[in-house]
């Protein structure tokens, strides 16, 4: 991960073409390029609304170099944190970044920052912040910035006082005056693409009145001042509530530009209730959640961006390890814009701790590679977008997606059997009312035999160990019934071989885990490597044969 590799360049040379294309604006419930294009937003959080209002990580390594492990880690933006007072305290304002870390008494990350990064020790926070943004505009990394709170610190609880409008530190005229002078500041700036306005409302204050009164002022104050910038708007209860605006629509003097935001965590629905409950009910349960507060919204033609999900990536939380299975089955199947919580693999100071770990972060303690590359490897399929405008790489198919391991069906050729692989080498599949699930292009249908056997593809498709079912809460278990009746359902091996097994975990049992049997199918648009001349059907005897002689 330290070196920056020549697929590294490759996906700067993507992503470049990206960048030249902006700004950005919405089609429907897409975002898309000025081309109108799709352009997927898969983003880390970068923070930089800490006490010290400085990005994290700048004593550790340089910050073109942390930008350059964003790309090879295969993101192509950042919603880079920012307090309110950055912009509209006068006693911060003016502060350089030695002088904010010497009035925390951080003078390890002091000396940190001379050696990594000198040319912005002696400069003001906000300079700082633009040298960041600037950085990760020459390796063309898009960029959203995200106002996070009003007086810096660690965000966010229902009492810190930065939750609400009315809130002690949260004053909407201020508030108001700190977005203007930021969308005035980055004007120009071409990688900044998106302003959200406000990070998770929340609070004994929030009511639906008064986010009607001010986000619309906040809006239009953003869009007056940088009207190329998307500008995106976050719901109430830690943004996991935007259902208001199924009674009351936005009304606002612009279009094209508007995203709505959303949250979702594995503690979110609770800190045990993963553990606690059965995983397929409690998948249900949360997806249905999800749809009706803020999924919703892509139904009504409205952009959604989940700007914070994330799990402890040690993989101690199993309250986390199963709810991240279900979150990627739902953000595959709406194929949703997003953001990772978090870059940080450790910060300055948080809550009084200075050099806290960051288990969440997608970087290691020191900043110097992927703190789980495994988990990064789990996200790349969702890195890149599976349908939406200018995508018609493929005629309409569905891919099947398997969360747990972040890979898709696929087969290296006829004499091997069906298996995981990367979704960019996916199988495309048609799924008939029939509910048979064959290869498109071809007459060959997913089949079972037996338990515990490699499924297999063959041309008689009208038996019901052809007919595949989704069942269970989660609706993520594919189930087929075998000649004698009996229920089976797809699993995995552990050489990643598809098979079928007994199905797992249906209901109430709460000590095991569902998700190597949990699939999503996926619509998608995109090409596959794999759809080449193997999936003709072949016949003992007669070899490939075109689908038109197939009987």
């Amino acid at each position: 991960m330290g070196n920056f590799t020549t697929s590294s360049i490759l996906l700067l040379f993507l992503f470049s073409s990206v960048v030249t294309s902006l700004p950005l604006s919405t089609n429907s419930r897409w975002i898309v390029d000025d081309r109108g294009r799709r352009v997927k937003l898969a983003c880390v959080n970068w923070a930089s609304h800490m006490e010290p209002v400085l990005a994290e990580g700048l004593s550790k390594q340089p910050m073109d170099t942390i930008a350059k492990r964003i790309v090879s880690m295969e993101f192509n933006c950042v919603r880079f944190t920012w307090p309110l007072y950055l912009i509209t305290n006068d006693s911060l304002a003016p502060l350089t970044v030695r002088q904010s870390f010497q009035q925390l008494g951080l003078l390890e990350s002091i000396a940190g920052i001379q050696a990594n990064n000198p040319s912005i020790i002696d400069v003001s926070l906000i300079k700082a912040y633009q040298a960041v943004v600037s950085s990760l505009g020459k390796n063309n990394v898009m960029v959203i910035l995200d106002n996070h709170i009003s007086k810096p610190g660690w965000c966010c609880s229902n009492l810190d006082d930065n939750g609400f409008f009315g809130d002690k530190y949260f004053d909407p005229d201020l508030w108001i005056t700190g977005l203007t002078r930021m969308a005035t500041l980055f004007n120009g700036v071409t990688n900044v693409v998106g302003m959200s306005l406000r990070n998770e409302p929340r609070g004994p204050k929030q009511n639906i009145n008064d986010w009607y009164k001010y986000m619309p002022k906040g809006a239009e104050a953003v869009h007056s001042a940088n009207p190329n910038v998307l500008v995106i708007l976050s719901g109430l209860s830690f943004d996991r509530d935007l259902s208001f605006l199924k009674n009351q629509q936005l009304k606002l003097t612009f279009s094209g530009k508007l995203v709505f935001e959303a949250h979702w965590y594995g503690f979110s629905d609770g800190q045990t209730t993963w553990v606690k409950d059965n995983p397929n009910e409690v998948c249900g349960r949360v997806a249905t959640y999800m749809m009706n507060t803020s999924g919703y919204l892509v139904d009504q033609g409205y952009p959604l961006f989940i700007g914070e999900f994330g799990i402890d990536q040690s993989g101690a939380n199993v309250n986390g390890n199963r709810y991240i299975s279900c979150f990627l089955g739902v953000a595959a199947e709406l194929d949703l814009d997003w953001a990772l919580w978090t870059l940080a693999g450790s910060y300055y100071l948080r809550d009084g701790v200075v050099g806290l770990n960051e288990y969440y972060g997608a970087m290691d303690y020191n900043w110097c590679g992927a703190r789980n590359s495994s988990f990064i490897q789990r996200i790349s399929a969702l890195q890149s977008p599976f349908r939406g405008p200018g995508l018609s790489e493929a005629k309409p198919h569905k891919v099947i997606f398997h969360p747990l391991t972040g890979l898709c069906i696929t087969r290296k050729s006829l004499v091997r059997p069906l298996q995981l692989g990367p979704c960019t080498d996916a199988y495309p599949w048609s799924y008939s009312p029939q509910k048979t699930l064959v290869v498109k292009g071809t007459r060959f249908c997913l089949q079972t035999d037996a338990s515990g056997t490699s499924v297999k593809l063959g041309i008689f498709c009208t038996g019901s160990n052809s007919k595949w079912e989704t069942i269970s809460d989660s609706k993520m278990h594919l189930s087929a019934k075998l000649r004698d009746g009996k229920s089976i359902c797809l699993d995995v091996a552990s050489d990643n071989t598809i098979i079928t097994n007994g199905c797992k975990c249906i209901s109430k049992d709460n000590t095991c885990d569902p998700s190597s049997q949990w699939f999503k199918l996926v619509d998608s648009t995109r090409s596959s490597t794999r759809v080449e001349r193997s999936l003709l059907p072949y016949l003992p005897g007669k070899g490939l044969v075109p689908n038109h002689l197939v009987g």
